[in-house]
């Protein structure tokens, strides 16, 4: 594949390097620099400057407020974020829910949700994942019983990541139970989480952070409008918005931007010791990181040309989110090496659900390296595991 850049590719890039150095907030810049979690509010600013822009629903359709960008546009976008180090976007509203809107919904649920979306005047979050059904979705049983007029929700979601900010949540529900196969009967609902009976729940992870929760349904009354498509569909939207989260959880230019810190750091000389990449044990792992980050490059570019004709992320999905996934998990496997000692911070014995400022061992953000390597253990399971990719592969790529 050539990705020699032509002119015009330049000049889109160095037309993002101005962006990042002229609206980019200076706060939200150091707060990332130092490795310190951005709030809410932090997050939505960076969403309305890439809104501002024009710049923020890269993958929507240009009727829609998309950019049209060619896949080498996205593809230099999301590199020079990377080596910004500039936030993430926060993909449910944007990059998940927003496409089965556009997609499966009707008008007036286009009218009522996009805008909003895409101006990040809303924030939503994801309900797919129980108590009992993670990986094995289709055994959900959060209930949707259609009463004349509304649907009355029953049930709760897990691992919800930063529904405590949430504003709404999109949810696979089963409307249906007397069915011939599970994934029938189930349907894609839109909730608002004002609604009476709505309760969010904290979880904290084994870092000490508060990123995911669960959300309780008692007798919660959703109108029937916010059924997007047809009932009982629900499992075909949900495999569809599976497929472009799992393009996205592959983070190939973060874990690009992240590798070149950490081959910074090993040719740094520590106290007047031999720096660390000249190990010749380590320098090979470093190398085949290098390989294999390249390889996922290359496969996500071929995923982008592919989604720029029209097409749905395929089973190709599915090798990205793998390999992804393995790839940061190896980062941060090998940072935490590069750190050493300084990798483990000294954490008090008690703590507030925001995890406060940790007395430091080091100088640095090596010194949070051992709680992101905890907190990313999860990688290889959300948005469907690994050996569900997997399974996945073995019947829709190798036919078994």
């Amino acid at each position: 594949m050539n990705i020699d850049l032509i002119p015009e590719e330049l000049e889109f890039r160095d037309e993002v390097r101005g962006f990042l150095a002229d609206d980019y907030p200076e706060d939200i810049r150091r707060k990332r620099d130092q490795g310190v979690a951005l709030t809410r509010d932090d997050t939505v600013r960076w969403h309305k400057a890439l809104y501002k822009r024009g710049w923020f629903a890269v993958e929507w359709p240009v009727e829609y407020g998309g950019t049209g960008w060619t896949p080498v546009q996205k593809y230099l976008f999301a590199n020079e974020l990377a080596e910004a180090n500039a936030p993430l976007v926060v993909p449910f509203g944007v990059k998940m829910v927003a496409p089965i809107i556009y997609t499966f919904g009707n008008d007036a649920q286009k009218s009522r949700f996009l805008p909003d979306i895409l101006a990040s005047n809303v924030w939503w979050c994801q309900g797919y994942s129980e108590p009992g059904s993670g990986s094995d979705l289709a055994s959900l049983k959060t209930k949707a019983d259609f009463d004349g007029s509304d649907y009355i929700v029953n049930g709760t979601k897990t691992w919800t990541t930063l529904g405590q900010h949430a504003d709404w949540i999109f949810c696979l529900v089963r409307t249906k139970s007397d069915v011939a196969r599970r994934q029938e009967g189930i349907s894609f609902l839109l909730i608002d989480m004002k609604t009476p009976g709505v309760t969010v729940n904290p979880i904290i992870t084994i870092e000490g952070g508060h990123e995911v929760n669960e959300v309780h349904f008692d007798n919660v009354r959703v109108p029937t409008e916010n059924l997007v498509g047809e009932e009982g569909k629900g499992w075909t939207y949900g495999k569809v918005l599976l497929q472009h989260e799992r393009v996205n959880i592959a983070g190939v230019a973060v874990s690009q931007y992240r590798l070149n810190k950490l081959k910074t750091r090993a040719a740094e000389s520590v106290r007047g010791a031999d720096p660390l990449i000249n190990n010749q044990s380590f320098a090979r792992k470093i190398a085949a990181l290098e390989i294999d980050l390249r390889a996922l490059e290359y496969t996500e570019l071929r995923t982008l040309a592919s989604i720029a004709t029209g097409q749905a992320p395929g089973p190709e999905s599915s090798f990205l989110k793998i390999r992804g996934t393995e790839v940061q998990q190896a980062i941060d496997a090998m940072t935490m090496e590069a750190a050493g000692y300084y990798a483990l911070p000294y954490v008090p014995a008690q703590y507030t659900l925001d995890f406060p400022d940790i007395d430091r061992i080091g100088e640095g953000i090596e010194t949070r390296t051992s709680l992101q390597y905890f907190n990313n253990r999860k990688a290889s399971i959300y948005g469907g595991s690994n050996e569900i990719q997997k399974n996945i592969i073995a019947k829709h790529v190798l036919g078994l």
